[in-house]
């Protein structure tokens, strides 16, 4: 079977109906058969549009002109919005966004997982919309045309750095800083040897790890030193792997973030994952176990635990709580921090969540609940193990709802379990992306 081939683009300008959005933020139209994304456009709409790539029975285009625009249109606050990828629904209400998410979400159970939630549950949003990201990786680039570096995050569909003074959804300690920062390293003798940044920020600080392709001068590490002295910035160099990162000067530093509602500190490297949102982590915290309802004298397994960020306040409201990660370095920290609160009902295993299972320990004891927390690829390999532990109630936090729509399917005609209830959680307002809960309970 030949591939697909990409179709001769027409140049002329078409009048569509905007059926629904996308995953990836755009409106969805039907045009001659063909499903068409819309960048630009929003559900509801009338808009002019230009094809931008066709290529089988999908499409891409881009909004020429709103013809008839939604109620839920709104200016777009940031000037480089619709060039820059860092967002792509600025110019949809926040509550809008949040409702077409949910349907996203909806629409893949019905889809993939050919299941249905009993409920749907109320969206969980925080009240910050703009400077709530804490985490985040810039890109570098010296343009030589320009004579200056550009730092930010990466052009809509092109690998180009866009020309951005300020990023909005950024915290301000880094977001209101670019245009200095990028200045700075332009006057740096490696100005073309920093391809990225990687950005930290707990609840005091903010650190920048730069990514170095050729060691720095002395010259170099002054004036960068300097910069991040004057800014409150505490800067990491990383010259190879992993194992080369370290703090320009002085010790390593922990971060830390806090869960006041459950007296819980935690602290973690700066290459560690964490939540990059951190208003809405504690919300959604609240959220899990309020629909896990641990109870006094239960046993809880927490897979693909990270630091601990639900084990422990798991461990503070039932009998013992089991914790699974695959990155030995973030089960050291869930232990230290566990030891850190004290903390004694939790312990800690490190085992790759996506290979065979048979030989873990923890596996043959028997739990009440479960709470999983995948990456995009979801948690399907260990669905199968999940009705051998007697569990009842599973609580699932996604980040894709394609891979928790799939698992769902499985949970429910493969394992016994009804999807109880589900909802959509807005980790990253003015994106695509789509954070989600789900509620199983067994037959």
């Amino acid at each position: 079977m030949g591939r697909s081939r990409a179709a001769r683009i027409p140049q002329d300008p078409l009048t569509v109906h905007i059926e629904s959005m996308s995953q990836d933020g755009m409106g969805v139209a039907r045009v001659d058969g063909r499903s068409v994304h819309i960048h630009g456009a929003l559900s509801g709409e009338t808009v002019l549009f230009r094809y931008t790539r066709i290529k089988g029975q999908q499409a891409e285009g881009a909004v020429d002109k709103v013809l008839i625009p939604s109620p839920d249109r709104v200016p777009a606050e940031c000037h480089q919005y619709g060039v820059c990828g860092g967002c792509s629904l600025q110019h949809q209400r926040p509550s809008a966004q949040i409702r077409d998410k949910q349907q996203i979400l909806l629409q893949a159970f019905s889809s993939i997982g050919n299941v249905a939630p009993e409920t749907i549950l109320p969206p969980l949003a925080s009240d910050r919309v703009w400077g709530y990201r804490k985490k985040a990786r810039l890109g570098v680039k010296y343009v030589a045309k320009k004579e200056r570096v550009l730092v930010g995050f990466r052009e809509r569909r092109s690998g180009f750095i866009c020309d951005t003074e300020r990023c909005l959804v950024l915290d301000p300690k880094i977001g209101e800083l670019l245009i200095p920062l990028a200045q700075m390293i332009g006057e740096l003798s490696i100005k073309d040897r920093i391809p990225q940044i990687e950005v930290a920020i707990d609840d005091s600080d903010c650190i920048l790890i730069f990514r170095l392709l050729s060691p720095a001068s002395a010259a170099d590490l002054q004036r960068l030193s300097g910069f991040c002295d004057a800014h409150g910035i505490l800067p990491y160099l990383q010259e190879g792997g992993a194992e080369s990162l370290r703090p320009l000067s002085g010790k390593a530093k922990e971060l830390c973030y806090r869960l006041p509602a459950h007296e819980l500190e935690f602290r973690f490297l700066p290459t560690d994952f964490t939540q990059v949102n951190s208003g809405l982590n504690s919300l959604m915290v609240d959220h899990a176990l309020q629909l896990l309802d641990p109870k006094p004298g239960e046993r809880v397994l927490d897979l693909f635990c990270g630091l601990g960020n639900f084990t422990l306040p798991l461990a503070r409201s039932t009998g013992n709580v089991t914790g699974v990660e695959g990155d030995v370095g973030l089960v050291a920290r869930a232990r230290q921090n566990a030891l850190m609160n004290n903390i004694h009902n939790a312990r800690f295993f490190a085992a790759d969540l996506y290979q065979p299972l048979e030989n873990e320990p923890w596996l043959h004891e028997s739990f009440e609940k479960v709470l999983l927390d995948p990456p995009r690829s979801g948690a399907q390999q260990v669905l199968r193990y999940l009705p051998e532990t007697g569990a009842h109630r599973i609580v699932y936090v996604s980040c894709y709802p394609d891979t928790l729509a799939r698992d769902a399917g499985e949970l429910v005609n493969l394992h016994g379990y009804r999807l109880v209830a589900a909802g959509v959680m807005d980790m990253f307002p003015h994106t695509a992306h789509v954070e989600s809960i789900a509620l199983f309970e067994a037959y």
